[in-house]
């Protein structure tokens, strides 16, 4: 029988009986799926072996970092979440997974998460999969992240420091409960508009939500997080080609690129051939450090850069900060014992005059309870929930006697590694003292695992800087100036991780101190 026959029939077949073909197609996929070489044997729940369903359903639930920790509790160092994505608890891979080098490659999950810029999408440092590219964009524009450099803008980060004290002096004086969450992160908002474009962005000024975006973005990450799962459905959705063109320019409706560009044009002009023009170039800030690179060196800055980092900033630069301070805020006060050794601390070092108005960020790194106070918040709440993932390098991986092929997805989620009863013992308590107490080689074995909240190797987070800058100085100077309690201190908080690890119901009571 000739080929064409052959196929003849089976069309035909197909015509004839389409629902039976596609059942046996989809439970094909499923066992295909299930029996792949190397992964067949690695534990984890029945139904993520087959499909990834079982993770967006974990995702959507708004609890993966809780199923993360408690999978691995049960199978142990390799769980199987997803056909073909393994979540490993052993720390000693962090260094292999998220080396320097980028043998391992980030996968669909982070593309999803850039902007279009005049209808292309723009990848930026976080979101890229390109090493290369990620090298050539981090050369622009590292060293405005630097720890020194950042602190060239500490008069304007005090100044929303100073701006945060005054909006809490209202709440204390009229006994008024406070959303101090939603407070904090309007807090780390505007330390990104002083340290990104020189000016506040208003949040606390206004005391909301400024044009939404708080709001957008929880959108954007709720979107990521669900359909980074199945990043191929991206190209159907909102990566379809299609989308582009029936849909306005990203640039006239999406929050953050709108509230970028609206503050770019507060200090300069952009032509419509994409040029900057008239920016500041004496400022401290990176509008102004980058406007001055383009304007003397075209070639090693271009609009588009500009654009894509500072909006990166915008999109990235509060989230992960507001649920660290959340974070201390809530531990603190749900464990007294800590709260008053913080503050005792703090007043000692002020009636010793070892304190400015504000606080520096020098002076609170002299406090060492302090310091152990964030890291211990940052390490039982991080903010980021998820699996960082990797694709395995080509030559493929053994890990625990499983051999995993070239392209295999491997990660570890930060709560799985901070939670590590072996590094941190009874990993659910609340204990500053830990990090003051540990010798110098436990010290160091925990410090390897915390740094992954910020991402590790060449990826680590480049906005880290700001973040810990803003958690070194707001805390102490509100614990110097208010006593800070629970409104319902039965009462425990809601949590629901979309990427970031967002917390609900930190309202407090605020009684002024002076």
């Amino acid at each position: 029988m000739a080929a064409s026959d052959i196929l003849n029939q089976a069309l035909h077949f197909v015509r004839q009986y389409p629902v039976p073909v596609v059942l046996v197609l989809i439970v094909l996929n499923l066992l295909w799926n299930k029996f792949q070489p190397g992964l067949v044997s690695i534990p984890g729940p029945t139904a993520a072996a087959y499909t990834k369903l079982w993770r967006v359903y974990s995702v959507w639930r708004g609890h993966a970092h809780l199923d993360a920790v408690n999978l691995h509790k049960k199978y142990g160092n390799l769980v199987r979440i997803a056909p073909n994505h393994v979540s490993v608890a052993d720390p000693k891979w962090i260094p292999i997974f998220y080396g320097i080098k980028e043998e391992y490659t980030k996968t669909g999950f982070y593309p999803i998460q850039c902007i279009s810029w005049k209808k292309n999408p723009e990848m930026n440092l976080f979101s890229t999969q390109d090493p290369e590219y990620h090298r050539i964009e981090k050369r622009k524009v590292g060293h405005a992240y630097s720890l020194p450099n950042l602190l060239q803008s500490e008069a304007a980060i005090d100044s929303c420091t100073n701006l945060f004290m005054q909006r809490l002096n209202e709440f204390a004086s009229q006994g008024q409960p406070i959303d101090l969450g939603a407070w904090l992160q309007y807090y780390a908002f505007d330390v990104v508009g002083e340290v990104t474009f020189a000016s506040k962005l208003g949040f606390l000024e206004q005391g909301s939500d400024v044009d939404g975006m708080m709001k957008a973005i929880e959108g954007m990450l709720t979107y990521a997080s669900l359909c980074g799962q199945v990043p191929e459905m991206h190209q159907l959705l909102l990566g379809n080609p299609m989308f582009t063109k029936v849909m306005p320019a990203m640039e006239t409706w999406n929050q953050v690129l709108v509230f970028t560009l609206k503050a770019i044009n507060g200090r300069a002009s952009i032509k419509r051939d994409g040029e900057l023009i008239n920016a500041d170039s004496e400022g401290r800030d990176m509008l102004s450090r980058w406007a001055y690179v383009k304007s003397s060196d075209p070639d090693k800055m271009s609009t588009r850069d500009i654009v894509v980092h500072l909006s990166t900033n915008v999109f990235a630069g509060s989230d992960t900060t507001a649920i660290a301070l959340r974070a201390m805020i809530y531990f603190l006060c749900r464990n007294p014992r800590c709260m008053q050794k913080l503050v005792a601390d703090i007043d000692a070092a002020d009636r010793a005059g070892k304190l400015s108005n504000p606080i520096s960020y020098k002076e609170a790194t002299d406090i060492p309870y302090l310091n152990a106070v964030l890291k211990e918040s940052m390490r039982v709440h991080p903010s980021v929930g998820l699996l960082m993932e990797r694709h395995v390098p080509p030559q493929g991986v053994e890990i625990d006697g499983h051999f995993l092929k070239g392209g295999t997805i491997v990660g570890i989620n930060p709560w799985v590694t901070n939670h590590n009863t072996k590094i941190f013992p009874n990993p659910e308590e609340f204990r500053p003292e830990r990090w003051l107490e540990a010798s110098e080689q436990q010290l160091k074995a925990m410090d390897s695992l915390w740094e992954l909240n910020f991402g590790g190797g060449a990826r680590k987070c480049i906005g880290r800087n700001i973040s810990w800058i803003e958690m070194q100085k707001v805390i102490p100077e509100m614990l110097r100036q208010y006593t800070i309690e629970l409104t319902d201190p039965k009462k425990e908080w809601h949590v629901v991780n979309h990427w970031f690890t967002q917390q609900e119901g930190v309202i407090c009571n605020l009684r002024s101190r002076k």
